[in-house]
């Protein structure tokens, strides 16, 4: 298993392998496994690809996310211009209900409300957000108002973390609680835990989802 120092090295690296990032800005501390970036950046798009890079390398247990959007004067926009944006990005994404979408916008900081019938809507919505100009972050709030039956809803997840997981599905326990899921057990790595809990998203009429994954790294051996 790496040590602390290899995964900052490690961290630091890919960052410098990211077009869009410049590496020199954003500091990277680790202590036991979990990865701290910090400073600033001047889109939001960039903050979610530092934390997808940090995500991505062997060895991270966890990220804290400490790093700053500061816009630049090109990048800036009014709080009416980003939502004037946002509504426009909703008309024509046909993933999302945009009749049942209400956006807020606040500093740059978007908030999203409303109810859908579906998790993948929820998802979808802040996706299509996230990357326009002058936005610096976004809340999403929206509430998926389709009940499940938890037994049907546990046995959906399963049988996707099979297709997606394969073998280590196994290792992978779903509790249904009215809408909220709860994952336990271990995954082999930060991109499975990830995925696992989009997948419990994607269920019918899932509102809350508490990942509770372990991550457990099985050592990795040279052979001959």
């Amino acid at each position: 298993m790496k040590n602390d120092a290899q995964i900052q090295t490690d961290v630091q690296t890919q960052l410098k392998w990211e077009p869009q990032l410049n590496a020199s800005e954003i500091g990277v501390s680790v202590k036991h496994g979990v990865v701290t970036l910090s400073g600033i950046v001047d889109t939001y798009p960039k903050k979610l690809a530092a934390e997808k890079i940090a995500k991505g390398v062997y060895g991270v247990k966890a990220v804290a996310l400490d790093l700053q959007v500061g816009i630049s004067p090109v990048n800036s926009r009014t709080d009416s211009e980003i939502a004037e944006a946002c509504i426009n990005t909703l008309k024509w994404d046909s993933s999302v209900p945009e009749d049942k979408i209400m956006v807020k916008v606040e500093n740059g900081i978007i908030t999203l409300e409303g109810t859908v019938e579906w998790g993948y809507q929820r998802i979808a919505t802040k996706h299509a957000l996230e990357n326009l100009t002058g936005v610096r972050s976004v809340n999403n709030l929206i509430l998926v108002k389709q009940k499940p039956a938890s037994i049907d809803v546990k046995q959906k997840i399963k049988e996707s973390f099979v297709r997606t997981a394969g073998h280590d599905a196994d290792n992978i326990h779903v509790e249904a609680l009215g809408d909220k899921i709860i994952l336990k057990g271990h995954v082999q790595s930060f991109a499975e835990k990830e995925e696992a809990e989009y997948t419990a998203w994607a269920a019918p009429g899932v509102n809350q989802v508490e990942n509770k994954l372990d991550i457990v790294y099985q050592e990795m051996y040279e052979t001959a």
